[in-house]
């Protein structure tokens, strides 16, 4: 399975990549246009990475990722 992020690059386990928009996970927590989530891990979906981003893990849909 390949995953790509928003320009089309492939990512892989335990890559660095940032957010390309602000992004709304709760009513009191956005995740910040620029923010850097290290050390991703790939999930089943091909759609979706799991990382951390303010020291808070949460699932990413790979449309709003670049690569670092």
């Amino acid at each position: 399975m390949e995953v790509k992020d928003s320009n089309g690059n492939l990512l892989n386990e335990g890559d660095n990549v940032t957010v390309i928009k602000d992004l709304k996970v709760t009513n009191s927590f956005t995740i910040k246009r620029g923010t850097v989530v290290k050390k991703i891990k790939l999930t089943d979906n091909a759609e979706e990475i799991e990382g951390k981003a303010d020291k808070i893990a949460v699932v990413l849909k790979t449309c709003f990722l670049k690569k670092i």
